[in-house]
């Protein structure tokens, strides 16, 4: 199977990423210090909100490529990656917990036998709304962690952002405007994020109107060519970074590209990146830029 990092990349490209070298610090229950790893960035950025960050989690160095905020503490371990953890330095951890999804179910029974392995889901089947689920998930690692009351304050603060998102987003005129949210694989092939999706959830409750329609798998998206984005004439299209160097100029070329409704009447914005399989912070974080975006309309044809 393919590596979580794969799965976020897709077709784009990445450079290698160096291991940092320093051994990160520990979180803090009330007064009892708890040396959590985190295998899932959804997971991690949870943590860091409910003030627990991780001590390690596989690939921090491409934090800032994918999640961006909430900012990834200094000095947090590299554990290697996802599916093939260094071994050797996940027992000098000594961590009191390991907490993963079912995407890594396959190596559960070995994190296990460095510390107690709690799984929580938000990206399995059978399909679900992520942000829903990311609630339950934002409550029972909480609850695990003694922390309920972080959990719920997490939990607030998100549904504070989404109703000022969506006044925002009214008070510009957008209310019940269709949006496809994409991330470019190539200048002929996208991502598209659908009803089961983290960002179709926020884009219900910021007051927005998904336009993509279309089934989608259990992480929320599907994969089309760009000509069937033509299905949804009226709407936005906002893409998402990272994006390859050269695919802004191969769609430019492109008369396919052109041809299509939101690319001729100017409708194509920019966002910076945001975690698609992240939880209730990536959430914030796409509401926050989608208001910014769309209600400046800051384009990029």
């Amino acid at each position: 199977m393919p590596s979580r990092r794969a799965v976020m990349l897709g077709g784009l490209s990445s450079a290698a990423l160096p291991f940092p070298n320093a051994w990160g610090a520990t979180a803090r229950q009330g007064a009892v210090e708890l040396r959590i790893v985190s295998m899932d960035f959804g997971l991690a950025e949870t943590l860091i909100e409910m003030g627990l960050p991780p001590v390690a989690l596989p690939d921090p160095a491409s934090w800032t490529q994918w999640v961006v905020e909430p900012a990834l503490p200094p000095g947090i371990v590299n554990l290697g990656t996802d599916r093939e953890p260094n071994l050797e330095i996940l027992a000098a951890l000594k961590p009191d917990l390991i907490v993963t999804t079912p995407y890594l179910d396959a190596i559960a029974p070995l994190l296990a036998r460095f510390a107690p392995t709690k799984t929580f889901s938000v990206y399995a089947p059978p399909v679900g709304h992520a942000f829903d689920r990311s609630v339950v998930a934002t409550n029972q690692l909480a609850a695990a962690l003694g922390r309920e009351d972080a959990g719920e304050a997490l939990i607030a603060r998100t549904q504070a952002c989404m109703d000022e998102a969506r006044r925002h987003l009214a008070a510009a005129g957008l209310a019940g405007r269709p949006v496809l949210a994409v991330n470019f694989l190539d200048a002929r092939h996208v991502r598209v994020y659908g009803a089961w999706s983290l960002f179709g959830d926020v884009l219900e409750r910021v007051g927005l109107v998904n336009g993509w329609t279309q089934p989608s798998n259990y992480w929320g998206f599907s994969t089309v060519g760009i000509e069937a984005l033509a299905a949804s004439p009226a709407s936005r299209l906002v893409y998402l970074e990272p994006i390859a160097a050269d695919t802004l100029g191969r769609l430019a070329a492109s008369p396919l590209w052109r041809s299509l409704p939101f690319v001729k009447a100017g409708r194509v914005i920019r966002l910076p990146a945001v975690l698609m399989f992240g939880m209730l912070p990536s959430a914030m974080r796409f509401a926050r830029q989608l208001t910014l975006h769309l209600a400046g309309e800051r384009n990029d044809g």
